[in-house]
């Protein structure tokens, strides 16, 4: 198969399993998956759905030279998250951890086509799940790794904060040493970590992405609560669900979602506010080789290093958000996750 990816152009790909798994339901169900749940689904953010980044991972990984079993792994590191993407970690009160896809991975898929599959080619499909044995892929924060890297990449363009050149320049920085990613120079690792802030502020953590996650996620309880939607729809596409919400018999539910649209806007505002909320911030360190050795960006450039930390604390919550725009009144009357409560009419 010749597959086009948006970020890596053409690449041809020849191994049976790997095609074998990206025909898989499995995979073919992340299609309708999209990356940023409920905001790519009105619109908001860029559409692209958690198979085009499991691709997109394992692409990368290929490219820096990884081996047939880190590609599988970077393939499947997504398939177990729900429709909606990380809107169920606000459904579940995980705000800060988002870590529900993780904790489901093993059920998701050993009761998938996944293992069958894996048998076949000869590779244990637990052993792949252990995403501790592949470093290019996987790595704790705020370190780089193909999947941070990957989906980060990709929403650039959508939210004007890089062109294509400049993300080809940055592609081409990557080396590896250690088998970890690494950036060649210090400015290449400065324009990375400066530009994922800006991503993170801009998207992941503003008030109206985290707003409207919180949102969604009080519609689906509250739809779960009245019947009207069964724990089998999370784990289908995203526009089943919203059509499941949208057509719930039940006032409580019509209500929240009648608020779930493009022109929701949030405010801090803890008089008024509809809920409180916390989320994950999101950042990275990019290591930078200079020679044999191998050192964080911030241990080189104490600028940068301060801007990384006066901007997280920034971001400490809990929110007071209320909801403005469209004619919408503020209260909401919601409970809400860890290190957060409860805020009525």
């Amino acid at each position: 198969m010749q597959y086009d990816d948006v970020l890596y152009g053409a690449t041809e790909i020849t191994e049976p399993v790997l095609l074998e798994l990206m025909a898989s339901e499995a995979m073919q169900r992340t299609r309708g998956v999209l990356q940023h749940g409920i905001t790519a689904l009105l619109g908001i953010t860029p559409p692209f759905s958690r198979f085009d980044h499991g691709v997109g991972a394992m692409l990368l990984v290929r490219r820096l030279g990884a081996g047939l079993e880190e590609q599988v792994a970077a393939l499947l590191h997504d398939v177990s998250h729900t429709a909606f993407s990380h809107v169920i970690d606000f459904v579940y009160d995980d705000h800060d951890g988002q870590g529900y896809h993780e904790q489901m991975k093993l059920e998701v898929v050993a009761r998938s086509d996944i293992p069958g599959i894996l048998a076949r080619h000869g590779i244990d499909w637990r052993a792949v799940m252990d995403e501790d044995r592949f470093p290019l892929l996987e790595q704790p924060s705020p370190a780089l790794c193909a999947d941070r890297l990957d989906y980060f990449l990709r929403d650039l363009e959508f939210l004007k904060l890089a062109n294509r050149q400049e993300i080809a320049a940055a592609l081409a920085a990557l080396r590896v040493v250690g088998r970890r990613m690494v950036v060649a120079d210090a400015d290449a690792a400065r324009w990375l970590a400066y530009t994922f802030i800006e991503a993170d502020r801009a998207s992941w953590s503003s008030l109206r992405e985290v707003g409207l996650y919180q949102l969604t996620a009080e519609a689906i309880k509250a739809a779960k609560r009245h019947g009207c939607v069964a724990e089998a729809d999370l784990w289908g596409s995203d526009a089943a669900l919203w059509r499941k919400l949208q057509g719930a018999d039940h006032p409580e539910v019509a209500r929240l979602v009648s608020r779930i649209t493009p022109g929701t806007r949030f405010v801090l505002d803890e008089a008024q506010a509809a809920f409180r909320v916390t989320t994950k911030v999101r950042s990275i360190d990019p290591p930078v080789s200079h020679g044999s050795a191998v050192t964080a960006l911030s241990a080189l450039d104490p600028a940068f290093a301060r801007h990384r930390r006066i901007y997280l604390e920034s971001k400490r919550g809990p929110w007071s958000l209320a909801l403005v725009g469209q004619g919408l009144e503020v209260s909401v009357a919601t409970s809400v996750g860890a290190g957060s409560r409860a805020l009525g009419s």
